[in-house]
């Protein structure tokens, strides 16, 4: 048996869809696109919804999009996708780190507050592997000092914190449609956000900078080809109108490896959930201890036939960050901690029974 870390969960009714896109002769912008950005907003309540090319282009956008310049700075986590770094630099602006919470793998943001100086424009909250941020924290400073807060809810969709939809509690939020998230366009992204500025913003960077009211080749401003095509929309669109059905997959797959991770008395922790919040299941991470060589546990999975992946390296470590910053090794202690211990194994949401408890049998093997 071979056990990949992911496989997305397309069925028949996007098959559907993408045939009426080549049937339809219009592959970009087109009637796919709207009808995605609509069940967005639909969804989730939001005014306004920019669809792109991937999910590190909306947050660029969003980023672009808030007035955000050279100079200023931007509090995150250094636990999380490269991108969410990434984005910051692409218009010079500083990521400032706040160390992570060792048990939700979340910023620790009881210590936001501390990182704020006056150069200091923005959070950037990201809602790692699906888990939802403590947003009470990250309003309170945002509304003290006068920040706009960026929700990195690209591994979150359907999470919630007391209610409120992860990407749907700051001035704009993102989303991410890689084929190992939660729902799938392939490569894909998208903006939401009830601000008409950045709105406009975001639909014209998208779009290589024409503004909502420019004729075709009329370009106001400085923009990019991050448009979402319409194949994409169309794969995109047979997944919202499924999520619910995918989520609930993906639950019930979670609650699984939780029980067979007790029943076999496993050597590992899982990540805290956090009380107030909804998970959304992006990933399935085990935290190994700490005496455990990661890289023979990986190898000796490989063995087995089971795909696993260190998750995630810690952004201040990563060789672009050292070369422009410094070796910081040392000054975010959980997050480097659990850059070394985190393991993700195989999840998606049409994982069977069987494969899982074939998962972790090989997993406490190689323990073992």
């Amino acid at each position: 048996m071979i056990v990949p870390l992911s496989r997305p969960d397309i069925s028949e009714l996007e098959k559907q869809y993408v045939n009426e896109v080549l049937d339809s002769g219009q592959l970009s912008m087109g009637e796919k696109t709207k009808r995605f950005e609509a069940l967005f907003r639909e969804r989730f309540g939001a005014r306004y919804s920019v669809a792109m090319n991937s999910g590190t282009s909306a947050l660029h956008v969003a980023v672009k999009s808030l007035g955000l310049k050279e100079g200023d700075e931007v509090i995150t986590t250094p636990y999380s996708f490269i991108a969410s770094g990434n984005c910051l630099l692409y218009e010079g602006v500083k990521p400032v780190f706040v160390d992570i919470d060792p048990l939700t793998l979340n910023m620790n943001t009881i210590k936001i507050e501390e990182a704020v100086t006056a150069k200091t424009k923005a959070i950037l909250a990201v809602h790692i592997f699906g888990q939802p941020c403590q947003m009470d924290d990250v309003r309170r400073v945002a509304q003290k000092y006068g920040l706009v807060v960026i929700e990195d809810a690209c591994e979150a969709i359907g999470a919630e914190w007391k209610k409120e939809h992860a990407g749907r509690m700051g001035d704009a939020g993102v989303f991410a449609f890689y084929p190992n998230k939660q729902m799938t366009t392939g490569e894909g992204g998208i903006l939401l956000t009830d601000r008409e500025d950045v709105y406009k913003m975001a639909a014209a960077l998208r779009n290589q900078g024409r503004s909502l009211t420019s004729d075709w080749l009329d370009h106001d401003y400085v923009g990019y080809n991050y448009r979402m095509s319409e194949l994409q929309a169309a794969v995109g669109v047979g997944q919202m109108e499924r999520l619910n059905e995918i989520l609930a997959k993906r639950d019930r797959a979670a609650d699984r490896y939780l029980q067979l991770i007790k029943q076999s008395q496993l050597p590992v922790t899982t990540p805290e959930l956090i009380k107030g919040g909804k998970m959304s299941w992006f990933v399935f991470i085990v935290v190994l201890p700490k005496s455990v060589n990661r890289e023979k546990i990986i190898t000796s999975l490989l063995k087995e036939g089971v795909q696993s992946k260190p998750y995630f390296p810690s952004i201040h470590l990563q060789k672009s960050f050292c070369k422009k910053f410094g070796d910081q090794a040392g000054r975010f202690p959980y997050s480097e901690e659990m850059s070394a211990r985190t393991l993700a194994i195989p999840f998606y949401s049409t994982i069977t029974e069987r494969e899982q408890a074939f998962v972790i049998k090989a997993l406490k093997k190689a323990l073992a």
